[in-house]
């Protein structure tokens, strides 16, 4: 306990020194999955009345074609259920409930929530793995219905981003949709990597023409944050599951980061390290 103490406070004065000219959005990974039940109406719901207008989730299909949030392509981590998602009609995921007694969110559900409400910042992420279930023409089928419903939020000076591991559906909105903006602070794509930042996913990035990154903070330096940022790249670091994994983005000079404890991280920041500045 010492030792993580020592750190966070070390981490304090270090981020501190560079946070006058650096601006971070925190946003609340499926509604706080650390904190509340994940990717449910409770948790964005509970997450918003603490004061947070960013969100991450994750949408799948059933095999009727209904879209769901939920991250894993099985049922049994969040849900009294068992098998594959998306082997599943909706009929038989509405019968389900999650381990804390939650329906799962439809996401026509999600983009109802998110109307009328300005300022957003919204990651959504399009789960299209395991490749054999997702075949081109669904990736495809996915990433449109998820563009189109996201474009018909009721929303002013917001961000909604589409993000992915699986480059297809990326590539596809890219081709699809070539007004979309790939650059800058207003960008509307972003690469999910599973690993720092590195030389890698800094040439991938530029070879797709998609300017904002998702890379761990573990493996990542300030220096290769810097790189990137001299590209002209976004990064977004993740996962925030302590206070300190937070702090040590800050300090790498991450530009985004999502957090599983939304509701113990924000007071805590405006306690403790007000001289951040922290967009929720």
């Amino acid at each position: 306990m010492k030792k993580a103490f020592t750190l966070l406070c070390a981490l304090c004065l270090a981020a501190g020194a560079f946070a006058q000219t650096q601006t971070i959005r925190a946003f609340s990974h499926r509604g706080g999955r650390l904190e509340r039940d994940e990717n449910t109406a409770v948790a964005f719901q509970d997450s918003w009345d603490a004061g947070y207008t960013g969100f991450e989730t994750d949408i799948r299909r059933t095999a009727d074609g209904v879209l769901y949030l939920t991250h894993d392509h099985t049922l049994e981590r969040t849900t009294n259920g068992s098998g594959i998602f998306e082997r599943k009609t909706s009929a038989e995921i509405e019968q389900l409930r999650t381990k804390q007694g939650n329906k799962m969110m439809r996401f026509d559900e999600f983009i109802e929530f998110l109307q009328d409400k300005d300022n957003l910042y919204v990651e959504f992420e399009l789960k299209t793995k395991p490749v054999e279930l997702y075949p081109q023409e669904l990736v495809e089928e996915v990433a449109e219905r998820v563009y189109q419903a996201a474009k018909s939020i009721r929303t002013k000076n917001s961000i909604l981003r589409f993000t992915s591991s699986d480059i297809r559906g990326l590539r596809y909105l890219k081709k699809a949709h070539p007004e979309m903006i790939s650059k800058g602070p207003q960008s509307e794509l972003l690469i999910i990597f599973n690993s720092g930042v590195t030389d890698e996913t800094i040439e991938t990035c530029k070879r797709e023409d998609i300017w904002v990154m998702g890379c761990k903070t573990d493996g990542t330096t300030r220096a290769m944050v810097d790189k990137a940022h001299k590209e002209g790249m976004i990064v977004s670091l993740w996962p925030t599951h302590k206070i300190e994994d937070f702090m040590l983005a800050a300090y790498l000079g991450s530009d985004a980061m999502c957090t599983d404890i939304p509701f113990t991280m924000k007071p805590w920041l405006e306690k403790n390290a007000p001289w951040l500045n922290v967009i929720y």
